[in-house]
């Protein structure tokens, strides 16, 4: 079949040309990130990038032939097509195939076109094969639809009020749908089930982002105040980081850690698209930031959503459609022993951001529904953070789904549910007992404390066991008895000789001042221990009231 040139076809000819490369690109994305359990982005955040022109087209496309990946993989493979340079172009032949056998008709625009239409009556009598031998089971070879059961959502967009008020962006959005403003999170609008708003002028300069209410609640239960320096301890791709920065106004600063480069990028655009100055962006992994560095002195909230399983969003990032999908997910091997992977990485995690110095609130969230990442975690660091003098508080009380009741406690944890929410999401609020932080400032200690007595936050008593205490030092015993004012020295050491990372909170929790806790860590970590108990014994860091 003689090959048409670009120019001599129609536009909507054209149109289809250019969505087929576009689709073979986020395909290829898409099933190299799934082989490899690594993947860049959900399939719809791929389509909707900038720089993908007909975003319907090539959505569409893209969750037709993976619906039918697995027959044209078999048909592919029976007529041996997929051979020499094309199984280099694999993504695009199976597009191709996909119109011929199952889509609207094709016409040779390319290259990839005309070979596979050479051999269009060979994939039609291959796949009539493969079903009358299948006859028996051929519902499996054919995708099964209606993958959501009937439920549907409706379209959430988040106001940025960094660049418009959420009053002004009601009024825009209400000239050409109907849109209603959400009773729990002032900063939501929503819409009806399949507004499709990624052209929208709103949407391209940043004033609105497309983010589900779940994903919006974990920034909102951190709560931070305008001035505070926040960090968002896995940044990409941004969404949350410049909510954070939103919330605060546009003042303070927010440390962004990310780690990945592809996804560093992406986290680059979200922030300039919503116009955040006050985001500072390290690339950089976040176990590797050090809590008792100078530059991170001043954080009061970390807000932590590492990576999970994504159970929760299975349907919402069109998972169901990916080769590696089973409903079993979670029940395989291979996938319990990624799970467990994953919850140990985000324990080491919780762990990290529950030991920065000045941290009053941590929020811990995943959208993930396995237990293994949510409660376990959680109950798994209560000692940890109890001994950091933190407490569970309950954000959203009004909201009525709940933890898992398999600790005492878990009532304070909040998860929103996959079948209703149509959103697995689960969140964790950690905060900071006020009267154990030294540094505050009587206003912002009223503030948290109006909080708790509003009734948005609740404390619960974590009975847990005291810390082992080590041996006792018979010298530093007999120097007590002659010096009382050595208590504070001895809790000192005490810390030195178990771990470094736990020295400063023992030191903020016992009535150190903070230039005295940083001009000692750093005399610790140059390993001059005989200079910090020479300037121990002549008392030159334990002079004032404070420590």
């Amino acid at each position: 079949m003689a090959k048409k040139s670009l120019k001599n076809v129609t536009r909507t000819e054209r149109s289809i040309h250019f969505a087929r490369r576009e689709a073979a690109k986020v395909l290829r994305c898409v099933l190299k990130g799934d082989s490899e359990r690594r993947a860049v982005g959900s399939i719809k955040s791929l389509v909707y990038k900038p720089n993908v022109r007909n975003k319907k087209a090539t959505f569409a496309l893209v969750c037709e032939t993976l619906k039918h990946l697995a027959i044209l993989k078999k048909v592919l493979a029976a007529t041996n097509i997929l051979r020499s340079k094309w199984k280099r172009q694999a993504e695009l032949i199976y597009l191709i195939t996909y119109d011929i056998l199952f889509g609207q008709d094709v016409v040779s625009t390319g290259d990839a076109e005309s070979f596979v239409l050479s051999h269009k009556e060979l994939l039609r009598s291959s796949l009539a094969r493969l079903v009358k031998e299948n006859a028996s089971s051929s519902l499996n070879l054919f995708p099964i639809h209606n993958q959501n059961n009937g439920l549907s959502k409706p379209r959430y967009v988040r106001v940025n009020t960094l660049k418009v008020d959420v009053h002004s962006a009601l009024q825009i959005l209400q000239k050409t749908d109907e849109v209603k403003q959400d009773d729990l999170i002032p900063d939501l609008l929503t819409l009806p089930t399949g507004t499709d708003l990624h052209s929208h002028p709103l949407v391209l300069n940043g004033s609105i982002f497309l983010q589900g209410k779940a994903s919006c609640m974990a920034a909102v239960a951190l709560n931070p105040c305008p001035d505070w320096e926040v960090l968002d301890a896995c940044a990409a791709p941004g969404n949350k980081t410049v909510q954070l920065a939103g919330l605060m106004k546009g003042r303070g600063k927010v440390f962004a850690c990310e780690l990945n480069d592809q996804r560093l990028k992406r986290l680059e655009e979200t922030v300039k698209l919503a116009g955040a100055s006050n985001v500072e962006i390290h690339h950089m992994d976040f176990l590797k930031l050090r809590p008792n560095a100078l530059k991170y002195s001043k954080v009061r909230g970390i807000l932590l959503d590492p990576s999970c399983s994504g159970s929760g969003t299975t349907f919402q990032r069109l998972d169901h459609l990916l080769p590696s999908y089973s409903g079993d997910q979670g029940k395989d091997g291979a996938e319990i022993d990624r799970i467990n992977n994953l919850a140990s990485f985000q324990k080491r995690a919780l762990l990290h951001a529950l030991s920065f110095p000045a941290v009053e609130r941590v929020v811990y969230s995943t959208c993930s529904i396995h237990q293994r990442e949510n409660e376990d975690v959680i109950e798994s660091i209560l000692p940890h953070a109890n001994a950091l003098d933190f407490y569970l508080a309950t954000p959203f009380p009004e909201w009525p789904h709940r933890g898992l009741p398999v600790f005492e406690g878990a009532q304070h944890l909040l998860r929103t549910e996959a079948a209703g929410d149509m959103e697995g999401f689960f969140i964790a609020l950690f905060v900071r007992r006020h009267d154990q932080i030294k540094h505050l400032d009587k206003s912002v200690i009223s503030e948290s404390h109006a909080r708790v007595a509003s009734g948005n936050e609740t404390q619960v008593d974590l009975s847990l066991p005291k810390l082992i205490r080590k041996k006792k030092d018979p010298q530093l015993d007999l120097k007590l008895e002659l010096n009382p004012r050595l208590t504070r020295r001895k809790i000192f050491l005490k810390a030195m000789r178990t771990h470094k990372r736990s020295i400063l909170s023992r030191l903020i929790r016992t009535g150190f001042g903070f230039p005295k806790v940083f001009r000692l860590l750093h005399i610790i970590n140059s390993r001059k221990l005989k200079t910090v108990k020479r300037h121990m014994q002549r008392g030159n860091l334990l002079k004032s009231k404070s420590g």
